[in-house]
């Protein structure tokens, strides 16, 4: 029996090493759980809801007792009888109506009078539409056959909307393939052993297993969505290896007391740290809750799920399975790989070093730091186009990007919702007439579709969809042209929606929010930091040195994606500018993570602080016993994070690259060189002296009780 007032950490690896059958079977029982829930849980995928005026207008149209009509584009030369054909073999194939051509309307005529649209609606309801969207693409390919001398690009909502979706199916499977044999590798490196190696990474798959179950059951309440799917996977890889990883080197290197105790003194050491870490990243994604977005709040969920259950896992079923092990653990050993020290002599002399020359060294690094942020000074949040998501080597892709050249904007107009404030049908003359003079300045072809009691109005916005020229007339279309026009109906509502819409409320939220998510996050930090370390100073330095991390990681992606610094080699074509919510996206969950690797060398510090060694000589001890592990760890998270650079949407690629650098640079140059240098420079005067000799008295080091 353990002695009262143990740490719970403490006690739950107790029990799980009495107890090992029971918390392994546990283990693959809520594993086991989990996959019913998702497979045969009843219930519907929750839609996300967009923010502003763009979150206005859907929710008018989902109140609707029909469904907006999906459209389709095809571009023809002008002159071309291929356009003749093709209008009549649309017609006959019976999936398609309300076409459109230059045949009878100018406005379907490109500005240099080159080119040609032809314009339809996709007929049916329900599944029928995916069908008839099969038979008018079968019905443009057939015309483009008989007439192999003329170009025809379809491009249009399903078309493109589908290339997206398959791309990002496909992008997932490639990261699913491709981010478990670099895992292995790294973790063979790290233990030299094919056991020591397996144990981490099927306790982070069984772990991203259950959180996908569980996810299934959330998402008939909050929206979760492929992109939020990709990021689980390899945010739950990445913290189910890492949190494996601390303890199980930890208990490598107390081995020498038995099995069960090293197991023990690593639940009492690294045991507590990853409780703690993975409270902190818990508690930091919380911060995005603030910005009040449904797909954020996804995106929470699933990281709070996915590292609560990582945390579980490493307290629980990996004592006990280590315990189950004992040296068999280290069987299948690889040549030149079975003796790593547990003590980095590379970090101990890096450490020795800049501690000795403390001012110098935290200058240096400091100011190449502060270098690495100052492109981030200049960086503008725009969402991409699909086509400038997506390689043109997809042929949807390069069919919208041929039909935004020829007519900009058509491919993502402004959806501009109209409905009676009473409740009555909106379509009546005046309205029609209000709707003439409000399109007559604008972009052309426009596209009038009832919906039920409502109205859509179709209005291209020029530009590329979400670039600056789109973004000027989304707003002359809201705050001029509409107040002019349909604002002086009486009765009559209006809120204009659509993707570009949607990318820009969204983008507009997440900037009015970031103050409050920014100010969460570094008073949440600071706080947690503070209870742990009982030192003010602690928190003061870590805050500075993440704030240091996270602007480099903007420097970075500003530098590369919005100027195109390495665009060939990294196989992308810079659009001119950064995903709108990824800075603070990065922000929350660099500080999560990066305070784990802060929380883990501190410790590490503080046990030899504990022990006697004076302020120099624990940081360098410190830093020798932790540094090692934590540049493995972050090595595992590099290579992760570094998949989505081979993936296709250069949105993943922002994600991979900032990720991916931000955490490489935080392990090494941040943790290995500036933290000693910083430590080093406060000295004693790290710790109040009250809490140092609270530290001597008591052999635990996080009191989690």
């Amino acid at each position: 029996m353990l002695p009262a007032g143990t740490p719970v950490v403490e006690r739950v690896t107790n029990w799980s090493l009495r107890h090992r059958a029971a918390a392994i079977f546990g283990w693959l029982a809520l594993v086991a759980l989990a996959w019913v829930v998702g497979t045969f849980a009843p219930g519907t995928d929750a839609r996300s809801s967009p923010a502003g005026d763009a979150g206005t207008g859907q929710a008018v149209l989902d109140h609707q007792s029909t469904r907006e009509p999906f459209w389709e584009n095809v571009l023809v030369p002008r002159d071309s009888p291929a356009v003749t054909d093709l209008v009549t073999t649309l017609t006959t194939s019976g999936a398609a109506a309300d076409i459109r051509s230059p045949l009878d309307d100018p406005a379907q005529v490109s500005a240099n009078g080159k080119a040609g649209l032809v314009t339809f609606r996709i007929t049916g309801t329900g599944t029928e539409i995916r069908s008839n969207l099969a038979k008018a693409t079968a019905a443009v390919e057939t015309v483009a056959a008989r007439h192999p001398d003329v170009h025809l690009a379809q491009a249009g909502d399903l078309s493109v909307s589908g290339a997206v979706d398959q791309s990002i199916k496909e992008d997932i499977k490639r990261s699913e393939t491709r981010s478990l044999p670099i895992t292995v590798l790294i973790l063979l490196v790290v233990f030299g052993s094919l056991v020591a190696a397996a144990v981490p990474v099927l306790l982070a798959g069984t772990t991203v297993f259950a959180t996908f179950g569980f996810l299934s059951l959330v998402d008939n309440w909050i929206p979760v969505n492929s992109a939020t799917s990709a990021m689980t996977l390899l945010i739950g890889m990445a913290v189910g290896v890492d949190y494996s990883l601390f303890f199980l080197r930890r208990a490598r290197e107390e081995r020498a007391h038995g099995v069960d105790e090293s197991i023990r003194i690593a639940a009492r050491t690294s045991g507590h740290v990853i409780v703690v870490s993975g409270l902190t990243v818990v508690l930091c994604v919380t911060g995005l809750l603030f910005t009040g977005l449904d797909n954020l709040r996804g995106l929470t969920v699933s990281t709070i799920l996915v590292v609560g259950l990582a945390v579980l896992a490493a307290v629980t079923v990996l004592p006990a399975t280590l315990s189950l092990l004992g040296h068999r653990v280290d069987r299948g050993r690889i040549p030149w790989l079975g003796n790593r020290p547990t003590r980095s002599r590379f970090w101990a002399a890096v450490a020795g070093v800049v501690t000795r020359r403390p001012a110098l060294w935290s200058g240096i690094a400091a100011a190449l730091l502060i270098l690495l942020t100052l492109p981030a000074f200049g960086i503008r949040l725009q969402d991409p186009a699909p086509t400038e998501s997506l390689p043109r080597s997809i042929p949807v892709i390069d069919a919208a990007a041929r039909v935004q050249e020829a007519f900009p904007g058509v491919t993502m107009p402004a959806h501009v919702v109209l409905w009676n404030e009473n409740g009555d049908p909106v379509d009546t003359p005046a309205v029609r007439r209000a709707i003439g003079e409000l399109t007559a300045g604008t972009p052309k072809p426009v596209v009038i579709v009832p919906v039920d009691q409502s109205l859509v109005v179709r209005i291209p916005l020029g530009g590329n969809g979400n670039d600056e020229t789109a973004s000027r007339t989304l707003t002359k279309l809201r705050e001029t042209l509409l107040p002019q026009t349909i604002g002086r109906l009486d009765g009559v509502g209006y809120a204009v929606a659509g993707r570009t819409a949607e990318a820009y409320d969204f983008t507009a939220q997440v900037l009015a929010r970031a103050p409050y998510v920014f100010g969460f996050i570094l008073l949440l930090a600071f706080v947690l930091l503070l209870v742990v370390f009982r030192s003010v100073a602690v928190p003061a330095v870590s805050i500075l040195l993440n704030l240091l991390s996270v602007g480099a990681a903007y420097g970075v992606l500003t530098l590369v994606f919005q100027d195109g610094f390495l665009a060939p080699l990294l196989g992308f074509t810079p659009y001119g500018g950064v995903l709108g919510w990824l800075p603070m996206f990065l922000f929350v969950l660099l500080f999560g993570l990066s305070t784990d690797y802060h929380v883990f060398i501190l410790s590490r510090i503080r046990e030899r602080r504990r022990a006697g060694s004076d302020a120099r000589a624990a940081i360098v001890e410190g830093t020798a016993r932790s540094s090692g592990v934590v540049t493995s760890a972050a090595l595992i998270m590099t290579g992760v994070f570094s998949i989505f650079l081979s993936l296709a949407a250069i949105e993943y690629k922002m994600l991979g690259l900032g990720m991916a650098f931000a955490i490489l640079l935080d392990a090494t140059l941040v943790r290995g060189v500036l933290l000693p240098a910083a430590l080093a420079l406060l000295g004693d005067r790290l710790w109040r002296p009250e809490a140092v000799a609270s530290l001597n008295d008591d052999p635990r080091t996080l009191h989690l009780s």
